[in-house]
């Protein structure tokens, strides 16, 4: 297996691994930095049950008469509720965090024969997978396109048009967590065409000796 280190098109470092199984299957990983959890959690954890500890506190003080004419133990009893859903919201929206956006790794498995299997994997653990069959697929190329005004560029799988051999229909975008720069993308583009190109040859060379 071989790594190489890149920068993403935000500047961030990955990971490119590559590894080759045969002449006809190569699988190419992309690494983004991964989130410390237990520096997170512990953090976000400490910080939310120290508040939730300080209101609880505040609500067993006996108030005199002068001071809940005031209201001011009905205010701290409303507090505590917001600060309770506010953890809660809290500790739910780190955990859809992990499990359905932060990617720590992004897979590309090429497959001469059989085709081409995306795999997302996420911080939680969980992984994504999409297989495309190497029948649909008509190229892999790679795109530019402009955001934020910067120009930026992208790896993506051409699927051919079942209706019309010269058409496309539909473009597969690749890599688009970790956003890699144009250095990074001629090297799976590289290891991607000559898979590719293959298969191209395999259906000529078998003509001429038929």
């Amino acid at each position: 297996m071989e790594e190489r280190r890149y920068r993403s098109a935000s500047g961030a470092p990955i990971a490119l691994r590559r590894r080759q199984h045969s002449a006809s299957c190569r699988e190419l990983s992309v690494r983004c930095p991964r989130l410390q959890l237990r520096s997170l959690s512990a953090a976000t954890s400490a910080v939310w049950l120290a508040a939730y500890g300080l209101f609880v506190l505040s609500e067993t003080f006996t108030w005199g008469d002068e001071l809940q004419e005031f209201g001011i133990r009905d205010i701290l009893k409303k507090n505590s509720l917001v600060l309770s859903a506010a953890i809660f919201i809290t500790l739910i929206g780190l955990i859809i965090y992990l499990h359905f956006v932060k990617i720590d790794q992004e897979s590309l498995l090429v497959i001469g024969s059989l085709g081409i299997q995306v795999t997302s994997s996420y911080a939680s653990g969980k992984e994504s997978t999409t297989f495309i069959e190497m029948s649909r697929v008509k190229d892999v190329v790679i795109n530019e396109a402009i955001h934020m005004q910067k120009v930026i560029y992208y790896l993506c799988i051409l699927l051919q048009d079942p209706g019309d051999p010269q058409g496309i229909s539909e473009v597969v975008p690749l890599f688009q967590s970790s956003k890699p720069r144009l250095d990074c993308l001629i090297e799976v583009y590289k290891s991607c065409q000559e898979i590719l190109e293959q298969k191209k040859t395999a259906p000529q060379s078998s003509d001429t000796k038929e």
